[in-house]
């Protein structure tokens, strides 16, 4: 028997119909997704199953987010600014992700085990933008990680909810995080 295999749209719509509508039944996920029943019954089987989906799959996008910015190699703030377009790039799954977190979601005893790479990966970058001069050396670099992806979420549920335009999001992350918000005397 041979499993179907979604394609990155249909796992989008997927997650903005669980986001957008959480209390939805499978057919009413598969008809705001655009497909059948049936369809999604053969992709998932179950609520669970498509949640377990949909989570491994924000998983894969973003380590490979961290993959495509070269993190370790690239100038650090070409580094970022790829961080930044490559994670709004995927608005759809940072949604879900957000919407799916508990409080032991990153508990690395437990589920959270399986996101040690991708902080770890983003702990290194912010320690290697210090030391090249980019980042304040005074804020640790686990916590200029926590401020990047309450940056990233934030903006994301922003859009979502009509507070933000998608348009500008990159260049507000950008501009706040290296500069915050604070006005600079002249």
């Amino acid at each position: 028997m041979t499993q179907l295999l979604p394609d990155d749209r249909l796992l989008k719509a997927l997650a903005v119909a669980f986001v957008d509508r959480p209390r939805a039944t499978l057919k009413e996920l598969a008809e705001a997704a655009g497909i059948s029943k049936a369809t999604l019954h053969r992709l998932c089987g179950t609520r669970d199953n498509l949640v377990e989906m949909l989570m491994a799959h924000g998983l894969n996008v973003m380590n490979h987010i961290i993959q495509r910015t070269d993190l370790d190699n690239a100038e650090p703030l070409t580094a970022f600014k790829h961080l930044i377009q490559e994670h709004l790039a995927h608005r759809e799954l940072l949604m879900f992700l957000m919407f799916q977190y508990r409080p032991d979601s990153l508990d690395p005893a437990n589920e959270g085990a399986k996101w040690i790479p991708y902080d770890s990966a983003l702990d290194a970058f912010f320690l290697r933008g210090q030391r090249a001069g980019l980042f304040r050396i005074e804020i640790a670099a686990p916590v200029l990680t926590e401020l990047f992806l309450s940056l990233i979420y934030g903006i994301v549920d922003a859009e979502r909810r009509g507070r933000a335009a998608s348009a500008a999001s990159a260049g507000i992350i950008e501009q706040f995080f290296l500069q915050g918000a604070g006005v600079r005397d002249s």
